[in-house]
């Protein structure tokens, strides 16, 4: 099973991501989506499992939770912005779901992927517009019997 991992949008969802999310079978997007229709845009490509973030309105937090869990390919995943955490860090993340086998977050703008105590901990960092000097980025995951993979992707600067 393939998924896409995007987070930090802020309303912008580069023509790239619909290339490197192609063929997969589920997207998680950590929050600060920007507006909802990005989310009905990343659905034309599979199914969303999303959260809000800090930056999030009404319209958004209407239609996704706070932190979400989800079973994909048999992995407990759990997906939330990062904002819980204070500043979240893999350890933070981990220690928070020590039962998951994936853990999702956005929130810092700062790509990481670390396995701690046997959870893989994301942060794809930002997939929108730029931010300090912080890459512009997504991921691409595998699970494969109950082995969960991450890769980071970074993406061009234009839109």
């Amino acid at each position: 099973m393939r998924i896409g991992i995007i987070s930090d949008t802020h309303g912008l969802l580069r023509s790239e991501v619909f290339t490197r999310f192609a063929g997969v079978d589920h997207i998680l997007h950590a929050g600060d989506v920007g507006p909802p229709g990005i989310l009905t845009e990343l659905a034309a490509i599979a199914p969303v499992t999303a959260v809000w973030g800090n930056t999030d309105g009404f319209d958004v937090r209407a239609v996704v939770p706070e932190i979400a869990e989800v079973e994909i390919g048999g992995v407990r995943v759990v997906v939330l912005h990062g904002m819980q955490l204070g500043s979240p860090t893999p350890e933070k993340a981990a220690k928070a779901y020590p039962d998951a086998g994936l853990v999702v977050f956005g929130h810092s703008h700062k790509p990481v992927i670390r396995r701690v105590a046997g959870v893989l901990a994301v942060n794809p960092g930002s997939a929108g517009p730029p931010r300090f000097r912080d890459p512009i980025t997504c991921a691409l995951g595998t699970i494969v019997d109950g082995r969960v993979e991450v890769e980071l992707v970074e993406l061009r600067n234009g839109r």
